[in-house]
């Protein structure tokens, strides 16, 4: 659950700049929120990556070997 805890901490990281943009409309703001939003999207890309290589080491384990 650390990931989880990651993704949290990550956006809670991101509401400064959102009440900035939206409410006040600050510009630089913006552009934070951008490059926020970007580094989300790369740490989700991650997660998803290591899901699925552990969803295939789950599968290597469960699949007897065949017998040639």
């Amino acid at each position: 659950m650390d990931r989880y805890q990651e993704l949290l901490d990550l956006v809670a990281t991101f509401k400064t700049d959102f009440d900035k943009f939206y409410l006040k409309q600050n510009k630089s703001a913006g552009v934070r929120l951008r490059k926020n939003m970007a580094n989300l999207k790369k740490k989700a890309q991650e997660i998803r990556n290591e899901v699925q290589e552990v969803k295939a080491k789950m599968t290597e384990e469960t699949i007897p070997p065949t017998v040639a």
